[in-house]
């Protein structure tokens, strides 16, 4: 049963648990497979249409979607840009009952959260010495599932705050790479640049363009980790008007330089 964001799975009852992550190139295409697990899948740039059965699902960069057991799916990417994604896959055999219909009634796609994302990061460096079946990873696994029910509800009270700033958000995630300023985007949303500013620090605690680089660095740093592209090519990718302005908010954000975090990166997978 999932209550609160809380579920009373016995965790004996999940098999394995795995997470991980990949780059389509433009036009990948991935399927049919019968889906095998509770999966949740991240999407972090490009495009990702998710087929099940009749019926096609289109998840937004900075979303993720719950995939259910049982199903045929196909996926497709998009035709112009590296599609990057990651995973969480909890192998719940025999699922059934009451969390099954109550994981099943949850919202399919979802704005994809910091927690979730650090709860993946997590798991990706703990399954490096470790294997699919490990306690840990099964408790981590069945926090992924306690932690959807919660974002759902979080989603909800977004939904809350004031039109521009969902709006506002929601438009970022799709053109942060584009040259902004804070009189377009409050344009787009319907708002004055004044009045953006304010609902950004009432609802956000932060500026609309101070978000936007975040935001930003934040794309910039899982391109950095997750693909073979050139830091000016990121850079560009990203907003970043020169390698310098990326190189300089990169190392304030997170205290690393750009090539510091690829070695970081590259180091974890050689000794997997």
């Amino acid at each position: 049963m999932i209550e609160s964001g809380r579920t009373t799975m016995d965790i004996g009852a999940i098999e394995s648990v795995t997470a991980g992550s990949i780059v389509y190139p433009p036009g990948g295409r991935f399927g049919p497979r019968i889906q095998r697990d509770i999966q949740l899948v991240m999407l972090y740039s490009g495009q990702m249409d998710v087929t099940i059965g009749d019926r096609t699902i289109h998840v937004k960069p900075g979303h993720l979607i719950m995939l259910m057991p049982g199903h045929e799916e196909y996926f497709t990417f998009s035709k112009t840009e590296d599609s990057w994604h990651r995973w969480i896959a909890v192998h719940v055999p025999g699922l059934e009952g009451e969390v099954l219909e109550q994981l099943s009634a949850m919202p399919e796609c979802l704005p994809l959260s910091e927690n979730m994302n650090r709860l993946l990061d997590l798991m990706l460096r703990i399954q490096q010495d470790t294997s699919s079946s490990d306690p840990l990873m099964i408790s981590l696994g069945l926090a992924a599932l306690q932690l959807y029910p919660t974002e759902s509800k979080l989603t909800i009270l977004q939904q809350e705050k004031h039109p521009a700033v969902y709006a506002a958000i929601a438009w970022i995630t799709v053109h942060y790479a584009e040259d902004i300023t804070l009189t377009e985007w409050a344009e787009v949303v319907g708002v004055s640049a004044e009045h953006l500013v304010r609902l950004f620090r009432q609802h956000e605690h932060t500026t609309p363009i101070q978000y936007l680089w975040h935001y930003r660095v934040k794309q910039a740093v899982g391109l950095l980790t997750n693909t073979g592209l050139s830091i000016t090519e990121i850079a560009q990718r990203c907003g970043f008007k020169t390698s310098h302005h990326f190189a300089r908010l990169v190392k304030k954000t997170t205290g690393h330089t750009a090539s510091e975090l690829r070695q970081l990166s590259w180091s974890g997978l050689r000794d997997r």
